[in-house]
């Protein structure tokens, strides 16, 4: 599957289709593809989506990789911080990231879908 980006739902405001609940996007770049993103709450969150989602986004025109950490409570989900990793890190296992995916982690009304 090939990822182009991430949508957050707000399910408190669904109906029987759910085309009003999206209540944020990020679609990556031109090109660009990414794995599952991770929620990473922050410590003291008052929120249910007060944290970060965490990915890497490998560029197949440039051959670049990029680690990208965005604000999970922005309508945007803005991109706070891109780290350009050396070589290729296209699908990299998250085996060592003690934090859930999204779909696992945020229990109540809020979920991040993967496109």
């Amino acid at each position: 599957m090939m990822i182009v980006g991430v949508v957050k739902l707000d399910l408190s405001l669904s109906s029987d289709d759910c085309c009003d609940c999206v209540v944020a996007s990020r679609m990556y770049e031109a090109g660009c593809t990414g794995n599952e993103p991770f929620f990473v709450p922050n410590d003291a969150a008052a929120d249910e989506d007060d944290g970060f989602l965490v990915t890497y986004v490998h560029d197949e025109i440039s051959k670049e990789s990029k680690f990208l950490i965005m604000d999970a409570k922005s309508p945007t989900l803005e991109i706070v911080a891109a780290v350009k990793l050396p070589g290729s890190a296209h699908w990299l296992p998250w085996t060592l990231c003690e934090s859930k995916s999204p779909r696992q982690t945020l229990q109540g009304r809020l979920i991040f879908i993967i496109l």
